[in-house]
């Protein structure tokens, strides 16, 4: 779905920089431009943004590949 028609940004988009490390609407609008235009996008941005942080922090990461667990593995 497009978030920002001004600067066709969709939730797709807004995924992808959130894996890239977005997590304030400032990052947003600099990384995609959305709300710079007419700004009617801010709250559907805000949303996605939110969503997005969601799925990201949500997704269990695999103990085999963590940090920690490679620490751990070396040090025995």
């Amino acid at each position: 779905m497009y978030v920002c028609v001004c600067r066709a940004v969709t939730e797709k988009h807004i995924e992808t920089a959130v894996h890239g490390g977005a997590r304030r609407l400032r990052d947003l609008r600099e990384q995609l431009g959305v709300t710079e235009e007419c700004g009617r996008c801010a709250k559907c941005a805000k949303q996605c943004l939110d969503e997005a942080i969601g799925q990201t922090c949500s997704k269990p990461a695999n103990a085999a590949q963590s940090p920690a667990y490679i620490l751990l593995q070396k040090a025995a």
